[in-house]
Parts: structure tokens; C-alpha cells; sequence
């Protein structure tokens, strides 16, 4: 790779005009900082401002976080997604009171041996909260390196990251690591970005950038394809009996481990399908209605889901039955049942 260490300079001074105003940055204590960086994953800032909110909240410290019922801890992820990020949270935060005081530790490789925390979270954490001199490098710095060289080597190629932090490693300014490490991210998320056209015309960095120089930054970074997403047909079923609706646990091990559902059942089923499994489960029905089909896309599977609506005047045994206010303050039920949850509780 070309040298970048003549990026420095004008991307802290571009940073120090342009940063976004986000509560972590404001007020970037450790516990805060790590916090908004596993919300960050897969979720873009503006829709974790309010969630990073009502957490700290909640559960201002890394205490609270540790001794927090599982249910509490759900609720306050419901929507966000990847919620195996929340309990590595508090698996985590629990290693903390055990080890360190209830604290995070000043330490790069303390912090990467936490569950949940790989490089990219440590070195976050490590140099916006403690100054420590680590590079933090994401999708974005990887984004933007690979167009500011002309690199087409593939992203998603373990050795090339790894390349990529220790070339970061080498220009990091040690006086100011962590503003360094969130210019780069803030410069790949709102100009340097993905998809589409990257903004090159107003990016501080444009003459020192070899993709924008040979007319290639688009087409930059190279990145192997993912493996087609699993489609997967599912039945659910809202059932409903004097006002409050049956919802069950997951399975602890799988997709959406220990979290709370909608009944639902495997393929798509016809009525008299879903009859049927309604009579394995003992519900004795008034009526069933048909709802609109529904979609929702994990990263590896896609759900193409079917709906019933059924009334019931009897309860039967295996569900929990919650009324709606109860159903949207204490239960965090995935946003995979959505669409159907909504014909509920609106």
C-alpha cells in the first residue's frame, strides 16, 4: 500500500468541523462508549440514539448491566436485532464485576478477551476512552483505505483486515487515537459511503485519494460475495382469548434463542393445516382468519411467513397470555413478528 500518512492531518480538521452530534461522543465515558459500539453493529446511529437512551437509562453502569433481569435486558433490545449482542453484553459486564471492579478495563487485550468484543470493539473502546494508541477498523475504514489506495484485494478476507490494521497502527497519531479512529468511520459512513456514489467531490481526502485519481472509487472495495440467504416458509398464528394474546419462549439454542414469539409452526399452511396443529396444541377455535403474508430477512435466512388470526374462548396450556399494555412493556417479542403483532396491539 501507499504511504497515508499524509491523510492525518486534514481528516482531523475535517473531523473537528463535521463530526455528528452523537450522545456517546459527547460524553465518551468507557462504559458509554462500549455500549453505543455494540448497538452500532449492523444498526445505523440514528436509529440507535433513542435505544442507546432508554438503556443508559435503565442501566446507567456496568453494574446494573450485570445484575439486570433477562426480561428487562430484551425489552430494552427489542428491535435492534442480533440480540446474542445484549447477552454478550451482560456476559460481559458480569466478567467485569467479577475481574475488574465493576469497571472496564484500560487494556486492549483485558477488553478483547471479554465476550462480545473483537478488535474492531476493543480498539473503539480502548482509544476513545482511554486514549490508548490501537487502531479500530470496520467496514467503513476498510472502505475508505482500499479507495484512498486503489487496493483490490477482497474485504472480507481476514488477512487483508488484518493487513489494513497495521497499516492504521502506523500512522495512528498517539495524541489523539480515538478522534483519528472515528474520523475514519465517520468519513466512510456519511462521505466515503456505500452503495452508490461516493461523495468525492466534497471529501477532505479527494487529492490524496488514488480511486478517485484513476476514476475507480466506486467500484471499490472488492468484497466475495455472501452465500444466498436460506428461504424459509413459516406459519404463525396470533391467538386470541378474552382480550390477551399467547405468546411462548424460543429454544435457547438457535435463531432468536430464548426470546419470546408468536406461535408459530413450520412451512406454509393452508387452513386446514393450520386446523390441524391447532388441535396439537389443544386450542379449541371460534373462528380463524387468514392475515396478509409477511416477510422478514436475517442475515442468513429469509422468513416468508403466513398469518391466522384466531379467537378462542378457551386458554390452552403451554403459552403465556399477555393484554396489550402488559405485551409492550414487559415482553420483547423479535421484529420478525411485526407485521402480525401490530394487527394486535393497534
Amino acid at each position: 500500500m501507499d504511504s497515508l500518512a499524509a491523510i492525518v492531518e486534514p481528516l482531523l480538521e475535517w473531523y473537528g468541523r463535521n463530526a455528528r452530534s452523537l450522545p456517546w461522543r459527547e460524553e465518551p465515558a468507557p462504559y458509554r462508549v462500549w455500549v453505543s459500539e455494540i448497538m452500532l453493529q449492523q444498526t445505523r446511529a440514528e436509529a440507535v440514539k433513542p435505544y442507546f437512551a432508554r438503556f443508559l437509562t435503565e442501566l446507567p453502569d456496568v453494574p446494573a448491566l450485570a445484575s439486570a433481569p433477562e426480561q428487562q435486558l430484551m425489552k430494552l433490545w427489542e428491535g435492534l436485532g442480533y440480540y446474542s449482542r445484549a447477552r454478550n453484553l451482560q456476559k460481559a459486564a458480569r466478567v467485569m464485576v467479577e475481574q475488574y471492579g465493576g469497571t472496564l478495563p484500560a487494556d486492549y487485550d483485558a477488553l478483547l478477551k471479554l465476550p462480545g468484543i473483537g478488535p474492531y470493539t476493543a480498539g473503539a473502546v480502548a482509544s476513545i476512552a482511554y486514549g490508548i494508541p490501537v487502531p479500530a477498523v470496520d467496514g467503513n475504514v476498510l472502505r475508505v483505505v482500499m479507495r484512498l489506495t486503489a487496493g483490490w484485494e477482497d474485504i472480507a478476507d481476514p488477512a487483508v483486515k488484518r493487513a489494513v490494521e497495521r497499516r492504521m497502527a502506523e500512522i495512528l497519531p498517539k495524541d489523539r487515537p480515538g478522534d483519528f479512529n472515528q474520523a475514519m468511520m465517520e468519513l466512510g459512513a456519511t462521505v466515503c459511503a456505500p452503495g452508490g456514489e461516493p461523495k468525492c467531490l466534497v471529501c477532505p481526502l479527494n487529492a490524496l485519494c488514488e480511486g478517485y485519481r484513476q476514476g475507480i472509487a466506486r467500484e471499490l472495495p472488492v468484497k466475495a460475495k455472501k452465500k444466498a440467504r436460506r428461504i424459509e416458509e413459516r406459519t404463525v398464528f396470533l391467538l386470541v382469548c378474552d382480550g390477551e394474546l399467547a405468546i411462548r419462549k424460543r429454544a435457547d439454542s438457535g435463531l432468536l434463542a430464548g426470546l419470546w414469539e408468536l406461535p408459530s409452526a413450520e412451512g406454509k399452511l393452508n387452513p386446514e393445516g393450520a386446523a390441524e396443529t391447532l388441535q396439537e396444541w389443544g386450542a379449541q377455535p371460534v373462528s380463524i382468519r387468514e392475515m396478509p403474508a409477511a416477510k422478514h430477512i436475517f442475515s442468513h435466512v429469509e422468513w416468508h411467513m403466513t398469518g391466522y388470526w384466531v379467537d378462542l374462548t378457551e386458554r390452552p396450556e403451554g403459552f403465556t397470555w399477555a393484554e396489550r399494555e402488559t405485551l409492550q412493556q414487559e415482553y420483547a417479542l423479535p421484529s420478525a413478528f411485526r407485521a402480525y403483532l401490530e394487527a394486535f396491539t393497534k
